[in-house]
């Protein structure tokens, strides 16, 4: 019985440490809001539902009613239905660099990436820090995606301010 109350202790204890981690972790690799969701883990993509996003090209709201959580990030969904999408397969759905800009990436930094300056490329959703961002951009999708994706390696575990 003592025992079994020691495990439990330490699992009630090391929750708080698991959380942070993830928290952690989530900071530096993905794009997040400040503070937690009612899931325990940071709101991505602005609560933008990604599903929608992609399947439209245009942004809707989702809800924390429908809210999934992949790689310690909260995404918010429009419907049950794009949330289950969603589960299926959320590498299709997520944004590109963790939702950091994705011009912001193709420079080694990591700058907001906000979805009301987005674009979908090869069914690929990359958002950005502003429009003047978005329209350099779309001058050079490939080559600004090809500096992204050489530089992504090397910031992904990076924290922002630190770039």
């Amino acid at each position: 019985m003592l025992n079994n109350r020691f495990k439990m202790a330490i699992s009630i204890l090391s929750l708080p440490i698991a959380i942070a981690v993830t928290t952690a972790q989530a900071a530096d690799e993905h794009n997040t809001v400040p503070g937690l969701t009612y899931a325990g883990a940071p709101l991505g993509l602005h609560g933008v539902d990604p599903v929608a996003f992609l399947a439209i090209g245009n942004r809707i709201d989702g809800t924390d009613k429908f809210t999934g959580v992949h790689q310690g990030v909260a995404y918010y969904f429009a419907s049950e239905d794009n949330l289950k999408t969603f589960k299926n397969a959320p590498e299709k759905y997520v944004p590109e660099y963790g939702g950091f800009c994705a011009f912001g990436a193709s420079v080694g930094k990591k700058f907001d990436g906000d979805p009301r300056y987005a674009a979908i490329h090869n069914n690929k959703l990359y958002v950005f820090l502003n429009e003047t961002v978005l329209k350099e951009f779309n001058k050079d999708p490939a080559g600004t995606i090809a500096k992204a994706n050489q530089n992504w390696s090397k910031i992904q575990h990076k924290a922002a301010t630190s770039l």
